[in-house]
């Protein structure tokens, strides 16, 4: 019998990545608000995760920490991100928010677009 807990793999968010949410803001002048972590439709792999500060969540919204590098994700876009981790990387290209995604199938040399198996 169902006891109303899940079961699928959360979806996390690395202190890296917080505190570079963290950082956008206050610079943004808006230091309560959050980071909005989408996937849409789209890109040349199928998928592609969209970014944006938001203000606060919206009533259906999974929100990943409190304070201040708070992550704001929708029900449609945390069933493709069950087990995903969103981090902050710095590498040679440039500095950049990089999802581990164990879902995707592949994904494409920019790194925002993916396709599920």
């Amino acid at each position: 019998m169902p006891d109303g807990s899940s079961t699928a793999p959360a979806f996390r968010v690395t202190d890296r990545a917080r505190a570079q949410i963290s950082e956008i803001a206050a610079r943004e002048g808006r230091p309560a608000a959050g980071l909005r972590l989408a996937v849409e439709a789209g890109g040349c792999s199928g998928f592609q995760y969209r970014f944006g500060l938001e203000d606060g969540p919206a009533e259906d919204d999974l929100v990943v920490g409190d304070g201040a590098g708070r992550v704001f994700v929708d029900p449609v876009s945390l069933d493709l991100l069950a087990g995903a981790e969103l981090d902050w990387a710095e590498e040679l290209i440039g500095a950049h928010f990089a999802i581990r995604n164990p879902q995707a199938v592949s994904a494409c040399g920019c790194g925002t677009s993916f396709s599920m198996g």
